[in-house]
């Protein structure tokens, strides 16, 4: 039988130490005549013999029995402690028996006993000590009168044998029940970490831990995926500006640290996510924490009551506006037709007709975007779903489109009438702004997988001038439009459609500098 707590290895050892120590003063006491009126007086080569010997086992033991093999070992300790009574009990006998004084020492070997050993066995033990004193006491007495003196002597040395016993079993137990209680409590609190940091690694928020030195000390799966960076890449310890541009807004918070409103802030690659700052307070030095959410989801569930509001000022918008619009229209063709008017007003009429037509479009198109219904997903193969829309919109509008797929499959969530409509639109623009700089209507649809969060995108690329930098933060604005002939929806209309689609759309440049907008998707395993 092992036994199932463990002692403390630094308590065995001073154990086996005291063993050695004891055996050997003795035995250097008896040897230099020290202890010449108290040891081996009865019997001198016994105690000669009995004293070298324990003190070889005990330092043998020293090296055969190390505390590393005794903290779980019943059969080891035991034996070990019964070889102490057999020592000292001869050791009594050999110097006189009990009345020697040397019977004290026994409580030594019952206290360590009480420590290793727990309950009955221990005062099994301490029973045994007694009885052992009792026999030895009458043996060695030899005259009845002194027997009564010495069993009373006897007697109270066996009382603080059990009194020692008890004392240490108590101590003991409440020992190990501490220690136990301590170690069950570093399991639970070593329980709650791993849970914790799994919790962390596998939320979709994204958190990153900041030091004072703006250096990085945690950051989990979400956070890699939400900055788009690789998931082999060593990111403890190095700086932040090393992998994000978010460095200028971390260190504005530090200078003022409010907590308000979460910042929407734009990635290098043109992705938006939403970040809150915290102030991690600890006894250390200082640290910030960052909390990192995809911007899309948000837009999305925004985008919902939006629509909501819009469907009902555009209900008024048709009412209101299209009925006054279509009689102007139709008051300029009527007059347009008139035989009495000359060149010039017939001029005006044309003006009239195509900005009337220009302002029915943009109702049109915003009640387009208000009646938008839920989008319904389906998950497409953009390598055998994207030749398809191209022999499509080639049907309808001319131009050279060079497709480029990377994989050979390409998994991507989306409503495919309102992906149909946003690569229409793009296409659309790319072949009109590569026209007019090459003079050929010619763009380029890539489509790839993201290295670092292995999701989908899908590129359009141009050959024209592309967007000048200070209308960058303008191109995806309701009315907004560098064409006298366009509305200024179009982009605006493809950018919602892809956030309700938990997908984005941003402008960039290729390392070729030609101008691009790239449509990424969400993993196609995330739920729209």
């Amino acid at each position: 039988m092992e036994n199932q707590y463990q002692h403390n290895p630094q308590l065995l050892r001073v154990y086996l130490f005291y063993r050695v120590a004891l055996s050997t003063i003795l035995l250097a006491m008896y040897e230099t005549g020290l202890g010449q009126n108290a040891l081996g007086t009865h019997e001198p080569e016994l105690f000669r013999w009995t004293i070298a010997l324990y003190t070889a086992i005990s330092i043998g033991s020293l090296y055969v029995f190390r505390p590393s093999l005794l903290t779980r070992s019943l059969h080891r300790l035991t034996f070990l402690l019964v070889l102490d009574l057999i020592a000292m009990l001869l050791v009594i006998h050999s110097s006189g028996g009990p009345d020697s004084g040397l019977g004290y020492l026994l409580l030594v070997c019952t206290a360590m006993a009480s420590v290793f050993i727990r309950g009955q066995l221990a005062l099994a033990y301490a029973a045994l000590i007694t009885l052992f004193l009792i026999a030895e006491t009458i043996y060695i007495t030899q005259d009845p009168k002194d027997l009564t003196k010495g069993l009373f002597s006897t007697g109270i040395l066996g009382i603080l044998v059990f009194a020692t016993t008890i004392t240490f079993l108590y101590l003991t137990e409440k020992i190990r029940s501490s220690d136990i209680a301590a170690v069950t409590q570093a399991k639970y609190a070593e329980h709650l970490e791993k849970l914790a940091q799994h919790i962390v690694t596998r939320m979709r928020t994204g958190v990153v831990v900041i030091d004072g030195e703006n250096k990085i000390e945690l950051i989990n799966e979400s956070a890699l995926q939400l900055l788009d960076l690789p998931q082999d890449t060593a990111y403890i310890g190095a700086p932040l500006s090393d992998f994000s541009n978010l460095e200028d807004m971390l260190q504005q918070w530090q200078y003022n640290p409010i907590v308000g409103l979460p910042k929407v802030h734009t990635l290098r690659d043109g992705h938006e996510v939403r970040i809150n700052f915290a102030q991690l307070e600890t006894n250390e030095l200082a640290r910030t924490i960052l909390y990192i959410e995809d911007h899309r989801a948000i837009v999305q569930q925004a985008q919902q009551l939006k629509l909501a509001s819009l469907g009902r000022l555009t209900a008024s918008i048709a009412h209101e506006v299209r009925n006054p619009l279509g009689a102007i229209a139709h008051a300029a063709q009527l007059l347009k037709e008139s035989e009495t008017i000359d060149a010039g007003d017939n001029r005006l009429t044309e003006i009239i007709l195509q900005h009337s037509e220009r302002v029915n479009q943009i109702i049109n198109n915003t009640l387009i975007l208000s009646r938008r219904k839920e989008p319904k997903p389906e998950m497409l193969d953009l390598a055998t779903w994207l030749p398809h829309f191209i022999n499509s919109f080639k049907l309808a509008i001319e131009g050279k489109i060079d497709l480029h797929i990377v994989h050979a499959q390409i998994q991507a969530k989306a409503d495919p009438s309102q992906l149909t409509q946003v690569l229409t639109n793009l296409c659309e623009n790319g072949l009109r702004h590569s026209k007019l700089l090459t003079g050929e209507a010619r763009i380029k649809i890539c489509a790839n997988i993201s290295v670092n969060d292995h999701t989908p995108y899908i590129d359009v690329i141009d050959f024209g001038a592309g967007v000048p930098e200070h209308q960058l933060q303008q191109i995806f604005d309701p009315f907004f439009t560098t064409d006298d002939k366009g509305t200024g929806l179009g982009l605006y209309i493809s950018k919602e459609l892809c956030e309700i689609n938990q997908a984005s759309l941003h402008y960039n440049r290729t390392q070729d500098n030609q101008s691009c907008f790239r449509i990424s998707f969400s993993h196609h395993q995330r739920k729209i």
